[in-house]
C-alpha cells in the first residue's frame, strides 16, 4: 500500500500497516496505533474534459509544469456536486468557457496517482481566458493531438477512436506532467 499518510488525522498517533481479512480476502490497511482509525487510501475522483471549441480541441499547460506539456482540463469534484456540475465548473473556472454539451467518454483508473478519472467531451463556447493555474493553451485539430498510455491519455484515445481517428501515442511524461501533448509541441 502506497500512501503519504504517516499519522492519524484524529489523534496524531503513528499509523501502522496491518494485514486484515476483508470480504475479498487478506489486504493491508494503515491503522492508528492508538484510536484504531483506518486510512482506507481509496482513489480520488478526478474530472477531465476534452474541450472542443469549434472544431478544435483545447489543451492547456499547467503553470506549475516545468516543461511544455499540454493536457486536458482537469480538476477535483467538490462535495455536493455531480460529476457533470463539477466538470462544467472546472471548464468555466480554468478557461472562462461555457460547456453547452457534455458527453461521458469514460472512466479510467490512474493508479500512478491513486485516482479515478471521469472524462467528458465538452462542446464549449466563449472567449478563452485562462485562470492563473494555467500558463498557456493551444487549440488543435483532433487528429493533431498525441495521447500517452495512462489516465487522461487513454480517455482522449477512446474519444478520438469514437470520432474515427486512430490515436497516436507518446511515451509517458515525467511525473509532474500527466496529460497529453499536441503533435507540434516543442
Amino acid at each position: 500500500m502506497s500512501s503519504d499518510f504517516r499519522f492519524c488525522p484524529r489523534c496524531a498517533s503513528p499509523l501502522a500497516l496491518r494485514e486484515e481479512t476483508e470480504d475479498g480476502g487478506p489486504t493491508e490497511r494503515l491503522r492508528c496505533t492508538a484510536c484504531d482509525f483506518t486510512h482506507w487510501n481509496n482513489p480520488t475522483p478526478v474530472l477531465a474534459a476534452i474541450v472542443q471549441v469549434g472544431g478544435q480541441i483545447l489543451l492547456a499547460r499547467n503553470a506549475a509544469w516545468q516543461n511544455r506539456m499540454f493536457g486536458l482540463i482537469t480538476g477535483f469534484m467538490e462535495a455536493g456536486e455531480t460529476p457533470e456540475e463539477g466538470i462544467r465548473r472546472e471548464i468555466r473556472e480554468e478557461t472562462s468557457l461555457e460547456a453547452t454539451e457534455l458527453t461521458l467518454v469514460g472512466v479510467h483508473d490512474f493508479q500512478r496517482m491513486n485516482q479515478i478519472i471521469i472524462t467528458y467531451h465538452a462542446v464549449a463556447t466563449g472567449e478563452v481566458v485562462l485562470s492563473p493555474e494555467l500558463a498557456e493553451y493551444k487549440l488543435l485539430a483532433p487528429e493533431r493531438v498525441k495521447c500517452w498510455q495512462a489516465g487522461t491519455g487513454l480517455a482522449l484515445a477512446d474519444w478520438l477512436r469514437s470520432c474515427g481517428i486512430e490515436p497516436e501515442f507518446m511515451p509517458l511524461p515525467p511525473p509532474q506532467t500527466f496529460q497529453v501533448q499536441p503533435a507540434d509541441a516543442v
